[in-house]
């Protein structure tokens, strides 16, 4: 009987839903997190009829007959509306207003890119992630330093000690794509480029459509808890009905079992 796989595929799809929602909410509180959203198509089609087929009158059918064989999931695109901007009073962490990512520098050379803006300082004086990984292009920032501003347009400057004079250390640059919804997420709050996405374009902040530097924040996620929860029932009763279509199924065939004993 059809109607059991059909069912089963229903079910297998908003297990799958459910585990994307699970992953939103987990992770909430997770500074530059971007939420994503399950897109399902349904499977192949049994066509007994063609719509259009001559009647046996000779007449075109208004309507054929095909029969589907249920639901699978098509993609897991991620959704990259900004988070609320978070105040955390310290300077190095960064929030961009509008398009970009930053750069980051892994061990092995590769780079990769963040919304995630909570950079420190490392033994060297180098901005980096909290997993040690650099801020590329690099900016250092001596142990004399006494005071440290970070502009909208990403240029750093730092007062030392014994001067009263800003001097420029670094300029922080973004990066954009294409198509943002084709980076890899690879965890730790960083992305991969991929060929979906296309080859990132580096620009200074607040200028040619980039966004600007909020130093002193952070980007939150982009979850709504209340969204999530909705989506969350949805999908509960979506997986109800289609077991109760796999039960009703099992009746039918119970039925059938019977009429023929």
């Amino acid at each position: 009987m059809r109607a059991l796989f059909s069912a089963a595929s229903g079910m297998e799809a908003q297990q799958l839903r459910i585990d994307s929602i699970a992953n939103n909410i987990a992770n909430v509180t997770t500074t530059g997190f971007k939420k994503s959203r399950t897109e399902f198509e349904d499977l192949f089609y049994e066509t007994i009829r063609m719509p259009g087929a001559a009647s046996a009158g000779g007449s075109s059918l208004p309507t054929g007959i095909q029969i589907g064989h249920g639901v699978r999931l098509a993609a897991i695109g991620r959704i990259f509306t900004a988070g609320d901007s978070i105040a955390t009073s310290n300077v190095l962490d960064m929030a961009i207003n509008g398009e970009g990512f930053f750069q980051i520098q892994k061990t092995g050379g590769e780079t990769v890119y963040t919304r995630d803006g909570s950079f420190k300082k490392d033994g060297d004086g180098d901005l980096v992630t909290k997993s040690g990984d650099l801020l590329i292009p690099p900016i250092n920032i001596a142990s004399d330093v006494t005071n440290i501003t970070i502009l909208p347009d990403g240029t750093v400057n730092v007062i030392q000690a014994g001067t009263t004079t800003p001097v420029q250390v670094g300029q922080i640059e973004l990066a954009r794509f294409p198509n943002n919804a084709g980076l890899l997420a690879l965890g730790g709050n960083l992305f991969g480029v991929t060929e979906a996405s296309g080859d990132p374009e580096t620009g200074a902040p607040d200028q040619s459509g980039y966004g600007s530097i909020s130093s002193g924040f952070l980007e939150g996620s982009n979850v709504n808890v209340a969204e999530e929860l909705v989506q969350m029932i949805l999908a509960q009763r979506a997986f109800e009905v289609n077991s109760r279509v796999i039960r009703a199924g099992d009746e039918m065939l119970r039925t059938a079992a019977q009429l023929s004993s």
